[in-house]
């Protein structure tokens, strides 16, 4: 992955706010990656400096963690997310509830996109 595509993943999962979650897809669309959360899942499965992102807050489109249920990742971010504020039910956050909408300033303005 270049290192522009990195940055631009970086400064969108970086913005979602604390109590709020985004979908792969989503990043992947701010950052100008066409039909990219899978690029967005690599980078966060592959990238070592994920440990400094608010990665717990990046999730699947329907509102389904990325791991495995019961898994360790799973738990982790599971507990972080509602450290936050936000609360699933059966597994699933609720995306109407939680899904970050960014401002039409982040998406037009934002120095690193």
């Amino acid at each position: 992955m270049t290192t522009h595509k990195a940055d631009k993943i970086i400064a969108c999962i970086t913005a979602i706010p604390s109590g709020m979650v985004a979908s792969y897809g989503q990043i992947a669309e701010l950052a100008g990656i066409a039909r990219g959360h899978r690029v967005v899942a690599k980078f966060l499965k592959q990238d070592n400096s994920v440990s400094d992102l608010p990665w717990h807050r990046v999730i699947r489109a329907d509102g389904k963690l990325g791991f495995p249920i019961g898994s360790r990742m799973f738990l982790q971010q599971m507990t972080q997310l509602k450290v936050e504020g936000v609360v699933a039910k059966n597994n699933r956050i609720d995306m109407k509830r939680y899904a970050w909408q960014p401002t039409l300033d982040f998406i037009l303005f934002h120095p690193d996109l």
